[in-house]
C-alpha cells in the first residue's frame, strides 16, 4: 500500500492511494485501517508530510564512501542523531535557511516510518514494527554543523526534514537505487545494499537506547556527493519504487 497524508477541502487526512485516487481513513494508518469512504483524485489532494513524528533518529556515516568524503574512515558502528518535529518539512515545501547559515547542503536518504511502539527490537523481528519507507532530504547546515563541532544546531532548522511524498510497504529496502538531483543534475547515487549497518540491525541499536513511537522516522544515511543548495535551487530525492521528494530552496 502507498499511505498518504493529504489536505483536501481545506481539511488534513490520513489515505490510501489506489488507483490514482486517495481513499481517506478514520484516523491513523498506524492501527488498523479503517476507511471512511472519502474518495478523492490524487491531483486534486496537496501532500503533506506522509507521518507524524516525535522525533527523526538519523543514522551518520552509514556509507563508507560519504563517511570518507567527511574526511574519516567508517565509524564501525551506528552513529545516530536527532531532528525535532519542527523540522519535518513537506513534499512541494519551500526550505529556508536563516540568514547566518552560509552553506546549506543535501543529504539524500531512505526513511522508514515506525508502525507501533518499538522497544528492545530484535533483527529478526523488525518488520512487524515498520508502516513502510520513503524518501527524506537531512538539509544542513553545514558551516554551523562544523562550528559547533556536533550536529544539532545545524540539523535542526526549521523546515530542515522534507519527508515524502508518501509511504509505501511495498518495496525491499535491501536493494533500492538512490537519486538526489539539483536542478535536474544527478548529485548523488547510491544503493541501499551499500548501508554499513542494514535497517533490522539499525532497529535493534536504537530501541535498546530508546523507544520508538508510532510515525517515528528513521533516516538511514546518506551516499556522497553531498553539496551546496542556493535560493532558486531545485532539489529532488527519488527512491527506487517509492517515488520522488522534491523541493525548492527558498
Amino acid at each position: 500500500m502507498r499511505y498518504v497524508r493529504v489536505e483536501v477541502d481545506g481539511a488534513v487526512r490520513w489515505g490510501v492511494i489506489r488507483d490514482g485516487e486517495v481513499l481517506t481513513l478514520h484516523g491513523t494508518p498506524y492501527e488498523e485501517l479503517v476507511y471512511d469512504g472519502g474518495v478523492f483524485p490524487l491531483e486534486q489532494c496537496a501532500l503533506l508530510a506522509p507521518c507524524t513524528p516525535s522525533k527523526v533518529v538519523c543514522v551518520g556515516k552509514n556509507y563508507a564512501d560519504h563517511a570518507r568524503e567527511m574526511g574519516g574512515e567508517p565509524p564501525g558502528f551506528p552513529v545516530l542523531f536527532l531532528k525535532g518535529p519542527n523540522t519535518v518539512n513537506r513534499p512541494g515545501g519551500g526550505i529556508h535557511a536563516p540568514a547566518f547559515v552560509g552553506r546549506l547542503d543535501y543529504e539524500g536518504e531512505l526513511a522508514v516510518v515506525i508502525r507501533r511502539r518499538a522497544k528492545d527490537v530484535k533483527a529478526e523481528n523488525f518488520a512487524s514494527y515498520i508502516l513502510g519507507y520513503t524518501c527524506l532530504n537531512d538539509v544542513t547546515a553545514r558551516d554551523v554543523q562544523q562550528h559547533d563541532g556536533q550536529w544539532t544546531r545545524g540539523k535542526s532548522m526549521d523546515g530542515f526534514c522534507p519527508i515524502g511524498p508518501w509511504v509505501t510497504d511495498e518495496v525491499d529496502p535491501g536493494s533500492l537505487e538512490l537519486e538526489t538531483r539539483l536542478n535536474g543534475k544527478a548529485v548523488q547515487q547510491g544503493n541501499t545494499a551499500q548501508f554499513l549497518t542494514k535497517i533490522p540491525q539499525l532497529l535493534e541499536f536504537i530501541t535498546a537506547s530508546m523507544t520508538l513511537e508510532p510515525g517515528d522516522v528513521v533516516a538511514t544515511g546518506t551516499p556522497a556527493g553531498i553539496g551546496l543548495m542556493k535560493p532558486g535551487d531545485v532539489v529532488e530525492v527519488e527512491l527506487e519504487g517509492i517515488g520522488i521528494l522534491k523541493n525548492q530552496i527558498l
